[in-house]
């Protein structure tokens, strides 16, 4: 193996890695270039990657990153829409990099794939949505990590097996960063004001009185706030 050859991640990455941990094995939906999964199977914290994405010529790049680490025998691959092609139970499942729409329909189609696995989800839009799905389907959610990288936030959910009911107020903010210190909260509490107001001027340039009065909730939400 080309164990000189050492991957290394970018934040929002290196925290899904952490979130996965050590376990006998791992899918990555929608893997692109395969660099989380390379980086698991490169430091023995995953025995056996699944890799899928829709595109052969995107998982293609993730083939010849596996091959050139030499860890061809500890990975699998599937072309196919979310978990359609996963053939094999695992233990834990990332989808990130999607919206939370996308990352739900993934989940109601796959349902049947993803058994006791963790999930590991990384929406870029949608969060609220993307719980409220979660919660809805039988799943209830133990982390949430928010990620600053390069100016940029993330949002990260693991969600497992379960029952739990949530709030209007924990389905916006999160059920665990509702609870959970941290200066990189207090950035994207920031952030989605900034973003909120955006839209909420756009609304009423369009007199969208729907969309006014969901972006004045939001806001209400989130300037109620205090994560000191």
């Amino acid at each position: 193996m080309m164990t000189d050859k050492r991957i290394s991640l970018d934040a929002r990455l290196t925290t899904l890695a952490e979130m996965v941990g050590k376990v006998q094995s791992f899918a990555d939906v929608g893997c692109d270039h395969g660099r989380l999964g390379a980086y698991l199977l490169q430091r023995g914290w995953v025995q056996r990657a699944w890799f899928g994405d829709i595109s052969d010529v995107s998982l293609e790049k993730a083939r010849r990153l596996v091959r050139m680490l030499g860890y061809e025998q500890n990975a699998s691959f599937w072309i196919g829409d979310g978990l359609n092609g996963l053939s094999d139970s695992v233990n834990a499942i990332v989808i990130s990099g999607m919206g939370g729409d996308t990352i739900a329909g993934i989940l109601a189609r796959g349902q049947a794939r993803i058994g006791s696995a963790r999930l590991l989800l990384g929406a870029n839009v949608g969060h609220p949505e993307l719980r409220g799905h979660l919660c809805a389907t039988g799943f209830r959610i133990v982390d949430e990590r928010v990620v600053v990288d390069h100016k940029r936030c993330y949002v990260l959910i693991e969600a497992v097996r379960g029952v739990q009911k949530l709030t209007d107020f924990e389905r916006e903010i999160g059920p665990v960063l509702c609870r959970t210190p941290s200066p990189e909260r207090n950035i994207w509490r920031a952030f989605r004001i900034r973003v909120a107001k955006k839209a909420l001027d756009g609304a009423i340039r369009g007199n969208d009185r729907a969309e006014i009065n969901r972006l004045k909730s939001e806001l209400e939400i989130w300037e109620a706030l205090d994560f000191k």
